[in-house]
């Protein structure tokens, strides 16, 4: 794991002076609302205290260099017009953000970069998009660019889309981005409106499990579920014309044209529906001060995931499972965009240490391999530390 100091450090050793650019990058959960922004919904994330530190500076080059340090990888970018995509997943996404700087019409320069930290990969809290928003952010300070958080987390979607190849929602970035402590983000993905949920959870915290199943979104069945929902909305429409995306169906609508949509497609359109009714429960509880109610609706999202999402896998069901049984949680689900991952948890706090040592026994033994558990907290989002020059 990797802090600022040393990934200084690093730049200093690899590149022979100080960075002038720190950025914090960070993770973030989301409470409910799963596999709903793409469908124009509702989500509730918030950004966490899992960070990828980004340091850097102008290198006078006609290519960025690039170190990876949680995964020991070095790479170059060239700066050319077009940009050219990379065999490495991680160099495209920033390579992705750069392409969108250039179509803005953005003069690239050379760039010095590393970057690592302390959040999980692959673990459903969004290393991605911190990578995406952290270096987006370093390179609107590098290049000048006056751009606003919203307009980034944007841009960074677009990327994924066009570049990268991932037809991901905005939940993500967005979440990274405008986070802010203590509070949940209830963001609109169709109008991209939002506003800010308090989150006092009061005797209970939130508590990730990592099942250490990592997920590839791009390699993965994700691009099927995003084209099954379309599926859905183009047969509903026959029958219903005002329903755009999934987001302006029903629960009813959707149970009344099954046969139509056939199997596979009603359950995904069933899941979107009713997942976006439990959102709006979640933030009526929250905002009232009714934490427990929260709890059985996380439940309810894991088995939507589970049996009509088909997005689950056997670990997380397990750890879930074994959540459900422990009398300190009062709501489970996995996390994330599925296929592994992280389950989060609401767990009395006097309970928290308890559960998380009785469920890494439990699924070391069921299944051959240790769970990470985090104790996260909701923080202000990506942002800028410094930007001057540091003293080595």
């Amino acid at each position: 794991m990797h802090n600022f100091d040393t990934v200084n450090s690093l730049f200093v050793q690899r590149f022979g002076r100080t960075p002038i650019y720190e950025i914090k990058a960070c993770g973030r959960i989301n409470i409910i609302g799963e596999h709903t922004d793409y469908n124009l919904g509702y989500v509730l994330p918030a950004a966490i205290d899992k960070y990828i530190y980004f340091v850097g500076a102008p290198n006078g080059l006609d290519h960025c260099r690039v170190y990876a340090a949680d995964i020991d990888e070095y790479d170059t970018i060239p700066l050319g017009n077009p940009l050219q995509k990379s065999a490495r997943l991680w160099i495209n996404y920033l390579t992705g953000i750069l392409d969108q700087y250039q179509r803005q019409g953005a003069q690239l320069e050379g760039l010095d970069v590393v970057f690592g930290g302390n959040l999980p990969l692959g673990s459903g809290m969004s290393s991605s998009a911190a990578l995406e928003t952290g270096f987006a952010t370093l390179a609107k300070t590098a290049y000048g660019i006056d751009i606003e958080k919203p307009e980034i987390a944007r841009l960074a979607q677009r990327s994924s889309h066009q570049f990268v190849g991932v037809p991901c929602g905005i939940m993500d970035q967005f979440a990274s981005l405008m986070g802010r402590e203590k509070q949940l983000v209830l963001l609109d993905c169709r109008s991209l409106t939002y506003e800010y949920i308090p989150c006092d959870l009061g005797n209970y915290e939130i508590v990730l499990i990592n099942s250490k199943v990592s997920h590839n979104l791009s390699d993965s069945a994700y691009e099927a579920r995003v084209e099954e929902c379309a599926k859905g909305v183009e047969v509903l429409q026959k029958t219903y014309p005002e329903v755009k995306s999934l987001r302006d169906a029903t629960q009813e609508m959707v149970k009344a044209e099954e046969a139509a949509l056939g199997p596979i497609v009603y359950r995904r359109c069933l899941y979107v529906t009713s997942e976006n009714e439990r959102l709006l429960q979640v933030c009526d509880a929250l905002r009232n001060g009714r934490v427990e109610e929260v709890g059985p609706l996380l439940f309810e999202t894991h088995a939507g995931l589970r049996d009509l999402y088909e997005v689950s896998c056997e670990e997380v069901d397990f750890l879930v499972n074994f959540a459900k049984e422990h009398p300190g949680v009062i709501g489970s689900r996995i996390m994330g965009g599925g296929f592994g991952g992280c389950s989060i948890n609401l767990v009395d706090r006097s309970q928290s240490q308890a559960f998380i040592e009785s469920i890494q026994e439990a699924y070391l033994t069921a299944h051959g391999r240790s769970a990470e558990a985090y104790q996260v907290n909701i923080v202000d989002g990506t942002d800028l530390v410094k930007s001057e020059l540091l003293s080595s």
